[in-house]
């Protein structure tokens, strides 16, 4: 594949493009995937939800079909209230800690922003709950590590919310070119949408119902700043890394599950900012392009995509009125490409020849988080367990260590370690503002 990135080639081909799945596959996928049916009343588990935004929102409600959810935590009094209001019967928390301390939850939703993950999540684990944790799944390497260690030695359940490995068609592609549908793979390309360039922006007074200290963390204490918190925190890097991270730690984790690298990573990384941010504004970089090579030879790009841009006007070509984002298998026999709703191969036969029987299977889940309550009661493994989620955004957190210092970066992905970079090798971690680092829990 061309790394100058023309992407006006992106989609040319002389095959099919086509959001039908084959029938092939879908009656493999119902005969090797796996959802709990719901629970008796008496036969369901308890969980709480931490962190009562949307998103964590959506994942109780999602929960519900298979699970009670018996508590509901947050900083902010309103977002209390909205989760009370579909959990009329949820006991109410502004303290995780104490929220924990309870024998009758089995386990919990962590919805916090990016910076909370790692500390509730590992406080959750040395409690005995198991997991289901909002992608990306820690704020640093480090982090990620330290939580991969607690989950082998507690044998608690994680499951990052990284669902895109329980849809169909992120499915089909990665067991695709696992089996070499696309020949011997040589590139992948993976689009994440641009982020915003805003600022700069002003301080403000901090919201009556909102507990800022505690929201801060980790994190050294600032002005609150409305831009700061719920929405839109992720594009500032103090809490997370924008796009990057944020989408990157969904695409970046189907790159890694087709390359068959989801227990590893690349051994060198390079990057740029394509736009400089606004002083007193985000701190993300909104976008960029990241290059990627790992140790089979594979090369990959991970670059953002302005909707509005000329980019963005190039795939609106390809299908009217939408802005496609995905990643884009490229071998020596052909290419496949998948997003959300769409997937794409430059030969029909690609897609609807089915794979032989001997074939290789991937793990197959039909409901991210049904996979995540069967588990529980099983004790088996999830579809995106503690390692996998820590891998996935591992590859996210090295674009942006090599976007903050622009050069090229060789990394050791066995000691997880940068080879003999000592300027890169500490920024695996951060300074965790007390009390909120790893006695916060103790």
């Amino acid at each position: 594949m061309n790394h100058s990135l023309n992407r006006r080639n992106f989609l040319k081909s002389s095959g099919l493009a086509t959001a039908t799945i084959p029938a092939w596959f879908l009656e493999y996928r119902r005969s090797m995937a796996v959802t709990p049916p719901p629970l008796s009343a008496n036969d369901r588990p308890a969980l709480a939800l931490i962190g009562c935004g949307g998103q964590g929102r959506g994942n109780a409600s999602r929960a519900a079909k298979f699970a009670d959810i018996v508590a509901v935590c947050d900083l902010d009094e309103r977002r209390l209230t909205e989760a009370l209001k579909s959990n009329p019967k949820a006991k109410k928390y502004t303290d995780f800690r104490l929220l924990l301390e309870k024998e009758n939850i089995h386990g919990i939703i962590n919805g916090t922003p990016d910076h909370w993950h790692t500390l509730i999540n590992i406080a959750a684990l040395k409690a005995g709950k198991d997991v289901y944790s909002e992608k990306p799944l820690t704020l640093t390497i480090d982090e990620g590590k330290r939580l991969v260690n607690v989950a082998n030695q507690t044998k608690g359940i994680l499951q990052t919310g990284s669902q895109q490995r329980s849809e169909e068609r992120f499915h089909l592609a990665c067991e695709l070119v696992r089996n070499g549908r696309v020949g011997k793979l040589t590139d992948v390309l993976v689009n994440l949408p641009a982020g915003p360039r805003g600022g700069p922006f002003a301080k403000a007074a901090v919201p009556t119902e909102l507990d800022w200290d505690v929201w801060q963390g980790q994190v050294a204490s600032t002005d609150y700043v409305a831009e700061k918190c719920h929405g839109s925190f992720r594009y500032w890097w103090d809490y997370s890394g924008g796009t990057l991270t944020d989408w990157g730690a969904h695409h970046n984790d189907i790159a890694l599950w087709g390359m068959g690298l989801d227990r590893s990573g690349p051994v060198t990384i390079e990057a740029k900012p394509r736009v400089e941010m606004i002083p007193g504004g985000y701190t993300a970089f909104s976008e960029y392009e990241v290059h990627y090579e790992y140790a089979n030879g594979v090369k990959q790009v991970t670059q953002s995509v302005a909707e509005n841009g000329p980019d963005g006007r190039e795939f609106k070509k390809a299908d009217p009125g939408k802005f496609l984002h995905g990643v884009k298998f490229t071998g020596t026999d052909g290419w496949i490409f998948v997003t959300r709703g769409r997937i794409e191969a430059s030969q029909p036969e690609m897609l609807t020849t089915p794979l032989p029987t001997q074939a290789q299977r991937l793990y197959a889940s039909s409901n991210h988080m049904g996979n995540f309550i069967d588990c529980m009661r099983s004790r088996r493994p999830p579809i995106c367990d503690a390692e996998i989620g820590h891998r996935s955004v591992s590859v996210c957190h090295l674009g942006v260590i090599a976007l903050r210092l622009k050069r090229k970066l060789q990394w050791d992905p066995v000691a997880e370690k940068f080879k003999e970079d000592n300027e890169a090798n500490a920024m695996l971690s951060r300074t965790m503002r007390k009390p909120y680092n790893y006695n916060y829990f103790a």
